[in-house]
């Protein structure tokens, strides 16, 4: 028997031609414009002729066909196969059965039996099996329904994102309903069974078909602490609009009670922010309410006016370590409350803030609170390369510095005023630079009476100028690194500060302590952060770095070392502060990226005149592959000669494969004065093609005597949900370098 072709439209078969020519350029035209357009492919599908084959027809083309053998029947992005098929034309409806293999965008089913509306994509499916194009999901049924070319109901159904015919994990619902122009399933009187074993049972679950945000339960959390017990949290997410959500996430911890929580976002072109609440009503073991607020919001109300906001609240000063998972909001001491606003201009910006503090004070280690701000004015101004090459800058600050009567312990309230103008001449050229730079630090106080006094408020003022020379030399040659081609550099840098002396014992500390001794301070003006001491200075900074770069000019490696000299000892030091003597600390610093898969980041600092070690940081990371990480990190760190060590901590962490499948990760962070664990993690990760399974416990120091430890245990069933607590926030922040194990890898 010959084989036979016809089409809806026999007598134009240009038109068929013409319809397969855009069939075939379909794909390229999607792509073109975007993601593919729902909307775009139905009109498209429906106004495409029918192409049909067939060993056998027979019928009237114009009423209805009769195909056996090889039948094939394609419309658009539909194509349907059988062994019997029955096609009416004016329904333009198609009857099949045996061997049924339809594929529609890119989903492809089998069965025994079908009936498909060509048009309109109605028609069902008998005994079928399905793959899902958009996540590779794949099930079986006792029928499908399609309702149209984008929804499809499944009756007595599975769904799995696993391959082969017997998958490790899979969802087995009494109705499944799968609509890919929303990127959404629900399921109704759903089973998850992994490994054969039903692991969950909900009457009603909603999923999504892709990595989309959706609305609906999110999958519960199931985990457990030192401080808490067993927790257990179902996550409810609102998808309000693509730029919009909120969550909503109900606690139940077993040696507390019920923890409400709400998280809000939002992403606008000119505005975005999130706010978090948690409340805790009548705690068991403190039998007390408690909560937390923390609300991040920033504006743009013209190309040149914004404001926003930083608020944080906590009920009592033990809520951030008795509930964090993570070691830096648990060690949190100071929440800030913070209101400001902005306003620019072509070549000067002007501020409002308005800033205080909670103190979250630890008994055994307590601090101060620092000064409220209510408010602060701050201006900046500046231009470059005017009249012949000069750079100017003025900074001004005006702050009232408050603290509530309690919190005061003899410290001053009042106002200060800080008028800050520079003007510099550098000195640019190829193979050197050179800028002088003179300044004008003018500060006045208005200081309230002590509380309780009768005396006057009291007015201090203070005048210095600082000049200052910068200056440095390049000199590069060609040479190798490791084997390559590369450029080294040999810059050296001097920097010279002359401030006079002005006495400066009466006034007041707001804001002000040493900075911290580095290579980026050695080259600054003043060593005090803050305006309420300007340091005396006749000093020169000598610096010299080397650096390593490829042929593209990337930094591979940068040596360094710099030292300050006193050509006269400054006078000016806070209460307690010791004097300086004839230099500073030596610094010595090396840092890059030594080979392809080993990074280097270390700093030394070594006390000239005490012959010892200040303070050492050595950290390695050594990358060779993809999710295999080791880092090494040791610090240490000593207040002066007559103080014991302040700090000696070694810390290693990793994330390594013990096989294709199994992989280890942990971090330790060990006090050698105190010969013990500060802070710990431990886990291993098993990856499947399908799923993921991670037990982690971590060990966090909340406070000086306090510490938490947790539990998670997850199994993530990809394109489904994840049942259990998640580690991945913890792993990330211990771990520099962590990647999840189920990313794909990159090849270069």
């Amino acid at each position: 028997m010959s084989r036979h072709t016809a089409s809806q439209q026999p007598h134009h078969r240009l038109n068929m031609l013409a319809a397969a020519i855009a069939l075939a350029y379909l794909p390229l035209l999607s792509y073109a414009q975007g993601l593919p357009n729902p909307t775009r492919s139905r009109a498209i599908e429906e106004s495409q002729p029918a192409e049909i084959s067939a060993e056998t027809m027979t019928g009237r083309p114009d009423r209805e066909l009769q195909l056996e053998r090889e039948v094939e029947i394609r419309r658009g992005q539909t194509t349907i196969k059988a062994d019997y098929a029955l096609y009416l034309q004016v329904e333009d409806e198609v009857t099949a059965s045996g061997n049924i293999w339809i594929k529609r965008f890119g989903d492809l089913y089998r069965g025994e039996q079908l009936k498909l509306n060509l048009s309109s994509g109605a028609g069902y499916v008998i005994h079928p099996e399905y793959r899902l194009q958009m996540n590779n999901a794949q099930g079986h049924a006792q029928r499908i329904d399609f309702e149209n070319h984008e929804r499809a109901v499944v009756s007595q159904g599975t769904y799995s994102t696993c391959e082969g015919p017997d998958p490790d994990w899979y969802l087995k619902a009494d109705t499944l309903r799968l609509d890919t122009g929303r990127d959404v399933s629900t399921a109704s009187k759903a089973v998850v069974f992994f490994k054969g074993v039903p692991i969950m049972g909900v009457p009603w679950m909603s999923f999504p078909l892709s990595s989309a945000r959706k609305s609906g339960v999110l999958p519960p959390t199931i985990g457990a602490t030192s401080k808490g017990g067993l927790e257990l949290e179902v996550p409810y997410y609102f998808n309000i609009a693509p730029n919009r959500d909120l969550t909503l996430f109900p606690k139940i911890i077993s040696r507390r009670g019920i923890q409400l929580g709400a998280e809000g976002r939002y992403l606008e072109p000119n505005y975005a922010g999130t706010t978090r609440i948690e409340v805790l009503p009548d705690d068991q073991l403190t039998n007390t309410n408690r909560y937390s607020l923390a609300s991040i919001h920033n504006q743009t109300l013209t190309p040149r006016l914004s404001f926003g906001w930083n608020l944080n609240r906590a009920s009592d000063d033990d809520y951030p370590s008795d509930f964090s998972k993570t070691i830096t909001a648990s060690s949190q001491r100071l929440l800030p409350r913070d209101l400001y606003t902005s306003y620019s201009g072509s070549y000067w910006n002007a501020a409002a803030r308005i800033t205080s503090y909670q103190l979250l004070q630890d008994p055994l280690v307590p601090i101060a609170r620092p000064f409220d701000r209510l408010p602060q004015l701050t201006l900046h101004a500046g231009r470059e390369d005017v009249q012949g090459g000069f750079d100017w800058a003025f900074d001004g600050d005006f702050s009232r510095f408050s603290l509530p009567d309690q919190e005061l312990r003899g410290r001053p309230r009042g106002d200060r005023l800080v008028l800050n103008p520079q003007i510099s001449y550098p000195v640019l050229r190829p193979g050197y630079f050179i800028t002088p730079k003179l300044s004008l630090h003018a500060t006045s106080y208005q200081l309230d009476a002590p509380v309780g006094s009768a005396s006057p408020a009291s007015s201090l003022t203070r005048t210095l100028p600082t000049f200052s020379l910068d200056s440095g030399l390049m000199f590069e040659r060609d040479t190798t690194f490791f084997g390559q081609q590369a450029t080294q550099t040999l810059e050296p840098r001097l920097f010279y500060v002359y401030t006079p002396f002005r006495d400066q014992s009466l006034f007041p500390n707001f804001d002000t302590a040493e900075a911290t001794f580095n290579y980026a301070q050695i080259f600054s003006e003043n060593r005090y952060s803050g305006s309420d001491r300007i340091s005396d200075a006749n000093q020169v900074t000598a610096a010299l770095t080397s650096r390593y770069l490829d042929p593209n000019g990337a930094e591979r490696l940068r040596l360094s070392l710099g030292q300050r000299f006193y050509i006269s000892t400054p006078r000016v030091t806070l209460a307690g502060g010791a004097s300086q003597e004839s230099r500073s600390d030596l610094l010595l610093a090396a840092s890059g990226r030594v080979t392809g898969a080993l990074r280097l980041d270390s700093a030394l600092q070594y006390s000239v005149n005490q012959s010892n070690l200040s303070s050492s940081h050595v950290g390695v990371q050594w990358l060779p592959a993809p999710k295999k990480v080791l880092n090494a990190d040791y610090r240490y760190a000593r207040k002066s000669s007559s103080v014991p060590d302040l700090l000696k901590q070694v810390q290693l962490s990793g994330q390594w494969p013990l096989s294709d499948r199994v992989y280890a990760v942990g971090r330790v962070s060990y006090s050698v004065p105190d010969n013990k664990l500060v802070d710990s993690l431990f886990g291993m990760e098993y990856k499947e093609d399908c799923w993921i399974f991670r037990v982690v416990a971590q060990r966090i120091t909340t406070a000086t005597a306090k510490a938490n430890s947790t539990i998670f245990i997850q199994l993530e069933l990809n394109g489904l949900s994840s049942l259990g607590s998640n580690p991945l926030g913890a792993l990330r922040q211990n771990i520099p370098g962590y990647q999840l194990v189920n990313d794909p890898v990159v090849s270069n």
